[in-house]
């Protein structure tokens, strides 16, 4: 009997030891095999923004333009502010909870982070209004080609829930006055991380990254800041 709990025990050790590197190398892996390694940006094309804080990604569009109008699905009078800037729309995906209860770092908790990463609870579109970015190190531009940017779009469209003709905004619930939340399609977990699911829109888009980004650098080693 008390050989079995050793083994058990050492076994319980050895799996808490090889997931994490596992997980890790299987990172490393996917951040660096190119997805579409042969796409090269266009001379012209559409200017979309991939914008970072270090650890979170977002996808930024212009909000009207030959290939997508963006105002039915994120409309300005679903945010506290409508009267604000709405030159381009910046889309973020994560889990609901997280979302909700950490408005910044320091509500962070830990069962919260463990419940997202683990798939519990449901996944939400964030959407903020914005003028147009400038590029720096926290913005990086990639212009696109207009049958690229319809293959975005369709992703894009594709994470939220539509309901009756249009998407469902969580009323009031933003971080500020000029975003909100969505109902989204799909769940939040350590595979399909905010960041893997800007590093998918890309995929899909034909634009070169990642084969799988669950990280922030995973996305941003492959853009430069012009």
């Amino acid at each position: 009997m008390r050989q079995r709990v050793k083994r058990g025990a050492i076994g319980t050790a050895a799996a808490l030891v090889l997931l994490p590197l596992l997980y890790f190398l299987a990172v490393l892996a996917g951040s660096v095999i190119p997805a579409n390694a042969g796409w090269t940006p266009p001379a012209a094309g559409i200017p979309v923004f991939i914008r970072t804080n270090g650890v979170h990604t977002w996808i930024l569009v212009p909000t009207v333009n030959a290939e997508m109008d963006w105002r039915p699905y994120a409309p300005m009078h679903d945010v506290r502010d409508p009267g604000g800037a709405d030159d381009y729309v910046a889309m973020g995906f994560g889990n609901r909870e997280f979302y909700l209860e950490t408005p910044t770092w320091a509500d962070l908790r830990l069962s919260t982070a463990l419940k997202a990463g683990i798939g519990l609870g449901t996944g939400l579109v964030h959407v903020e209004h914005e003028p147009p970015p400038r590029v720096d190190r926290d913005h990086r531009r990639i212009l696109v080609r207009p049958e690229e940017y319809r293959r975005l779009a369709a992703f894009l469209r594709a994470s939220f829930v539509v309901r009756k003709g249009r998407t469902v905004p969580l009323t009031g619930r933003g971080y500020g006055a000029n975003d909100v939340f969505y109902e989204g399609q799909g769940r939040y977990d350590v595979f399909r991380t905010c960041n893997e699911w800007t590093g998918a829109a890309l995929r899909h888009a034909g634009i070169k990254t990642g084969i799988w980004t669950p990280l922030e650098w995973s996305v941003m080693r492959w853009l430069t800041p012009s």
